[in-house]
């Protein structure tokens, strides 16, 4: 059996696909540990179901309905040319991210349309991460809006986890306005797919000895790792259910989906999944990207939009004091193929004319294939990241200096805002939005 708090389920609706930035996607959480491989050693699995999945509710869309009383039970829309969030009443209507806007207005005539303010959403996340770092010091931040809190420890002081959980929503209410999803199981992935099976606005407590009757009815898209192709090869087959899949075991899936995959998603199947709450986990990658629209644009105007991009990480990299060792560089094209190129520099660095260097190399080599197929959408990524002063000094050995180019535009634009200095080639078209990130 499950213990189920009160929720409330719109008409229509579906589980939150909470809108996420392309860097904070990257905190998501990673695979089961591997015997023998570099990450820390699998643990025994814990008796009780105490790690809670902390997940906000549609959250840019909700703030604006928290913010702005004429909104509240409408369908809301936040964006413009793309859906970045959408209120539950509006995905009643199909309408998801990162739907075409024009698009979402004929599914929903009537929704309301408002621009996105990132400053209200960041404020917001900061208010929220103090409620769960005030429930438990174990939180590991994974977006701006989704958490994993470990309670296990907390019996004697707080009650038990669900008890926890209850308080934490309702704090989240109360303090900060917001309505918040939420898990609990003994493992992160089962903690996470019970608060996106409690949407919206609900509470799911996975028991031990309920784990598989909750896990394998639900479609094999819950599991971490299963795609629009994976999913396909997978109904090829017959397999729709976790349950189904995990019938077959690990031997018939590495032989329908390759030995990592099928060990991956074996393991997962039968709820086994030994990684900690890890408070200390660093992001892997930074990454910034811009939406441009169906209509033509020339490679002038690409390539300025390439400098603001990179622009924007060099300063997030510096400010996490981080550095960067290869570039990438993503596409997409008007038929919404992908493609991305990539550049490992001979040595790590911070610094944004070494950074541009190789991007305008790699958008350069790719530009016949952008004039041919068109294009919608320019990303950049900074990736095998590492800490600053862990950088391995070159002869002659001299300090980090802080008076260059980047740390003077760093500074003036923590003090006046990331408008006050722009590149010439930017001035009337905008930097782009810039998604709030949790800090690194």
């Amino acid at each position: 059996m499950f213990v189920s708090d009160y929720r409330r389920q719109p008409t229509g609706s579906r589980a939150d696909s909470s809108e996420r930035s392309g860097a904070d996607a990257n905190r998501q959480p990673s695979r089961p540990e591997r015997a023998g491989g570099s990450e820390r050693p699998s643990i025994t699995a814990r008796a009780e179901a105490s790690i809670l999945h902390a997940d906000l509710d549609s959250f840019y869309a909700s703030v604006e309905q928290r913010d702005d009383p004429r909104l509240r039970g409408r369908p809301v829309i936040v964006g413009g040319g793309v859906v970045l969030a959408a209120s539950y009443e509006a995905k009643a209507y199909g309408i998801r991210t990162p739907m075409n806007g024009s698009r979402a207005l004929r599914m929903c005539p009537h929704a309301i349309v408002v621009p996105p303010r990132m400053s209200a959403y960041s404020e917001a996340s900061k208010a929220v991460f103090e409620v769960f770092r005030d429930t438990t010091p174990v939180v590991e931040g994974i977006s701006i809006d989704e958490a994993f809190l470990d309670v296990g420890g907390l019996r004697r002081l707080a009650g038990e986890p669900i008890d926890i959980a209850r308080r934490l929503r309702a704090r989240v209410r109360d303090e900060v306005g917001l309505p918040i999803s939420v898990g609990i199981a003994r493992t992160k992935f089962l903690a996470k797919v019970a608060s996106a099976v409690a949407k919206p606005d609900g509470l799911r407590l996975v028991p031990p000895d309920g784990e598989l009757d909750f896990l394998h009815p639900l479609p094999v898209e819950r599991l971490w790792g299963v795609g629009e192709v994976t999913a396909a090869a997978l109904r090829e087959r017959g397999i729709t259910r976790i349950g189904q899949l995990a019938q077959h075991g690990e031997a018939g899936l590495r032989a329908i989906l390759g030995p990592a995959a099928g060990r991956h998603l074996a393991a997962l199947s039968m709820a086994r999944d030994p990684r900690r709450v890890d408070t200390g986990r660093r992001r892997r990658s930074l990454g910034a990207q811009r939406a441009l629209g169906r209509r033509g644009r020339d490679p002038e105007e690409i390539e300025a939009y390439l400098h603001g991009l990179v622009d924007r990480l060099g300063r997030r990299l510096r400010a996490a004091d981080r550095v960067c060792r290869t570039v990438v560089l993503r596409l997409r094209f008007d038929d919404f193929s992908r493609a991305t190129r990539s550049h490992t520099l001979a040595e790590a660095t911070d610094r944004t004319d070494t950074v541009l260097s190789a991007a305008r190399a790699l958008l350069a080599a790719a530009m016949p294939m952008i004039r041919e197929r068109g294009l919608t959408l320019i990303g950049i990524a900074l990736t095998n990241l590492d800490d600053a002063d862990a950088v391995q000094l070159t002869l002659p050995f001299e300090a980090r200096a802080a008076n260059t180019l980047d740390a003077t535009l760093d500074e003036l634009r923590r003090r006046f805002g990331s408008a006050a200095v722009t590149r010439a080639a930017l001035i009337n078209r905008g930097e782009g939005l810039s998604v709030p990130i949790l800090p690194d």
